[in-house]
């Protein structure tokens, strides 16, 4: 598997939707809870400061990708803030990282100082090791801030890299 990032293209989107539905219908890590549909999947990838698509350049399949986008805006506009999602079955070959990555790269090269995650969910351990191996500061614990799919609440962890 030799793994590429590179800009959301609209004949994307049938995959990409694919993989972000697979991680909002899950219902442990991403706040939605609605699905995205092509129509409303292309606006939401294309208004994203930017969107990366992961895909392995041997099969030509898109095995994940991630949104970029302002956390804020004015006064702390120098803020941006990231989802990621990884398809079902690639999970754990380190395509996460190559994601994040790639984003602390496009975030900076587009003028953002911090990368800041507001709701790290605290059971997502693949996440919190991985943003913890890449330098990420814990801000702190959020008591039941993320409800999850089974009705009960988990403690959110913010996290944020200087650029």
């Amino acid at each position: 598997m030799n793994i590429e990032i590179r800009a959301y293209d609209k004949n994307d989107i049938t995959e990409a939707i694919a993989i972000w539905n697979e991680v909002v219908q899950d219902g442990v890590s991403f706040p939605q809870t609605d699905l995205l549909t092509e129509s409303s999947g292309d606006e939401f990838f294309l208004q994203q400061s930017f969107t990366g698509i992961a895909y392995d350049t041997d099969s030509k399949e898109i095995v994940g990708l991630y949104i970029l986008h302002p956390n804020n805006i004015g006064r702390c506009g120098h803020i941006c803030n990231a989802s990621y999602a990884v398809k079902k079955g690639m999970r754990g070959q380190h395509i996460g990282e190559k994601l994040v990555t790639h984003c602390m790269n496009k975030a900076k090269e587009s003028g953002f100082k911090i990368l800041q995650f507001n709701a790290v969910v605290k059971s997502n351990v693949q996440a919190l090791n991985l943003y913890e191996r890449l330098g990420f500061v814990k801000l702190g614990i959020i008591p039941y801030g993320f409800l999850m799919k089974d009705g009960s609440y988990e403690d959110i962890i913010p996290h944020y890299r200087a650029l």
